[in-house]
């Protein structure tokens, strides 16, 4: 008699996957063989020192920056080389260092902008973002460029809110902002999580980072030095950082 085989139990697709990587600019290497898998729905922190490769990887898995060798996965589909256009119809959305909005736009016209993402009309898209961020509200008329740093960045996060993305790309949001600012946004990073966005963010301050985050690596000079949560990867946060209070 034949035993039955057991059930097979198929193991979850993870939402951001790096097998792998060589990337980088011209003959210039930054990632040199980046393996990296994120958890769909969690909050993952990618943190190291200037220099690191961290937003390469995220150009990387932007479609920015082609790999050399290896595989970039994006919800299970292989993704090398993919326009970033299309990375963004498969439900990711990347905010850049430097926030990408539109500087010599209003507010009401940045995001009547990103209504290429949605099927909701531009009131709608206005609402979503003013119920998030009501000071952008009082600042619908106004250019972008002229915004505070904070204003910028909250406009730069409501293309999330807008696309309703299922993979979040955060590169360095808190860059020069006062820490009260930070603080305010890493709250909505945290709502955007609960929702169920898988976030994989790159964050010069580590302790910002871990605070909210599920899972974090490591990265020192293009390689991945350590992986966990974030109560594993403190020490290797200390040494990256070159034994600083990062």
């Amino acid at each position: 008699m034949t035993t039955p085989a057991p059930d097979t139990i198929t193991a979850p697709v993870p939402a951001i996957e790096l097998r792998d990587v060589r990337a980088g600019y011209g003959r210039i290497e930054v990632l040199h063989g980046v393996t990296l898998s994120v958890p769909q729905g969690c909050v993952y922190a990618l943190l190291g020192p200037n220099g690191a490769g961290k937003s390469t990887t995220l150009l990387t898995l932007g479609g920015q920056v082609r790999p050399t060798a290896g595989c970039v996965h994006i919800a299970g589909a292989h993704v090398n080389g993919a326009a970033p256009e299309k990375l963004a119809k498969a439900g990711a959305c990347r905010i850049p260092e430097g926030r990408g909005i539109f500087p010599n736009l209003t507010v009401a016209e940045n995001l009547r902008v990103w209504t290429y993402a949605t099927n909701d009309s531009p009131a709608d898209v206005e609402e979503k973002a003013f119920q998030r961020f009501p000071v952008l509200r009082e600042r619908r008329g106004q250019v972008a460029g002229t915004l505070s740093g904070g204003e910028q960045q909250m406009l730069a996060l409501s293309r999330a809110l807008v696309a309703d993305p299922e993979i979040l790309l955060l590169d360095e949001i808190s860059m020069g902002l006062a820490p009260l600012i930070v603080g305010s946004l890493y709250e909505v990073v945290a709502q955007l999580a609960a929702g169920g966005i898988t976030i994989l963010l790159v964050e010069q301050f580590a302790r910002t980072a871990l605070a909210v985050a599920d899972y974090a690596a490591v990265m020192t000079q293009g390689v991945i030095a350590a992986v966990g949560e974030p109560a594993d990867v403190e020490d290797f946060v200390q040494e990256a950082y070159l034994g600083g209070v990062a």
